[in-house]
């Protein structure tokens, strides 16, 4: 398929483009919602900002996964990735460009509408919130930024950039809506921000486990393909702990979280275990997703008892 050649694909297959059906990244909605005090939380205004930012993410990631495929498809590392073998655990329907649902020049042009639907969005969100720090502007030019090139444009992610992309874009989803609708970032914002980046990061730096020899053979220089396999299972282990002293310094503040999030820690001391003894990569990323889900959860319940 080149990019001259007319698309084929219709809402399904952009659906599939933009990875909707990955929902996780958008849970960090529940997160700030939960963080406003009781008396804010079924405001109009704050739950049209909160929405419009909400959008303004499904849209960030949307485009960044469309130019991610788009330069995977171009320089061979998807179809590498994404061999039959991996059908158990990895669709190839995931990746319309490669089953030729979408054509490449449709796919830039995804990438470039949900990157102006999402400056539109965070915009307006900004323009009606009840406070409008000066701050929060440059938080959404980054994530904006920093995200749609991941892949393309700059290529973050070839430029071993990519697991802090991976990280900061997340954890600005709970930062700047929080910002925004309280005017202020306290101790507990960050923390639970620095979770939810550390969730995510948590899910892709084992899925990189399945994708080194492509990446590698398409240049993209990330952790995965520059460390040795002794360096990247410290790696994951400094990850993994990273979380732990996160979790226990948001507990001596909150001690509900110590609980709350103890089903999420078991699920990731699980995923480490799992990796280290069977080096299974794309099934320690399910259990990362889990690990996600149920710290969200616990963030969540944490939030509804003490905030406010």
């Amino acid at each position: 398929m080149t990019a001259t050649e007319p698309v084929s694909g219709g809402v399904g297959a952009y659906a599939r483009l933009a990875k909707l059906a990955f929902f996780d990244f958008y849970l960090s909605a529940l997160v700030v919602w939960t963080l406003l005090g009781p008396h804010s939380r079924l405001t109009t205004r704050g739950l049209l900002v909160l929405s419009s930012l909400t959008l303004a993410w499904v849209m960030i990631v949307a485009a960044t996964v469309a130019f991610d495929d788009v330069t995977g498809f171009r320089d061979g590392s998807d179809r590498r990735n994404y061999a039959p073998d991996q059908v158990a655990l990895r669709s190839l329907r995931r990746k319309p460009l490669l089953v030729g649902e979408i054509s490449v020049a449709a796919a830039v042009r995804f990438g470039y509408l949900t990157t102006l639907g999402a400056v539109v969005l965070l915009a307006a969100a900004y323009a009606i919130a009840p406070y409008r720090p000066g701050y929060v502007v440059g938080l959404m030019v980054v994530v904006v930024a920093v995200s749609v090139q991941y892949s393309y444009g700059l290529r973050l992610s070839y430029r071993r950039a990519q697991e802090l992309v991976l990280f900061l874009s997340p954890a600005l989803t709970v930062v700047i809506p929080t910002a925004l609708l309280t005017g202020r970032l306290e101790s507990r914002t960050l923390v639970e921000a620095v979770l939810f980046g550390l969730w995510s990061l948590l899910i892709s730096v084992y899925s990189n486990l399945n994708d080194i020899e492509g990446d590698r053979l398409a240049g993209r220089k990330n952790v995965a393909t520059t460390a040795s396999p002794e360096g990247y299972r410290v790696f994951l282990v400094v990850l993994t702990a990273a979380e732990l002293a996160v979790i226990v310094y948001g507990a001596m503040r909150v001690p509900v979280l110590a609980v709350a999030l103890a089903p999420s820690a078991a699920v990731r001391g699980r995923q480490l275990y799992g990796w280290i003894t069977a080096s299974d990569a794309l099934t320690a990323r399910k259990l990362g997703i889990n690990a996600l889900r149920l710290g969200v959860a616990g963030l969540c319940v944490a939030n509804l008892l003490t905030v406010g």
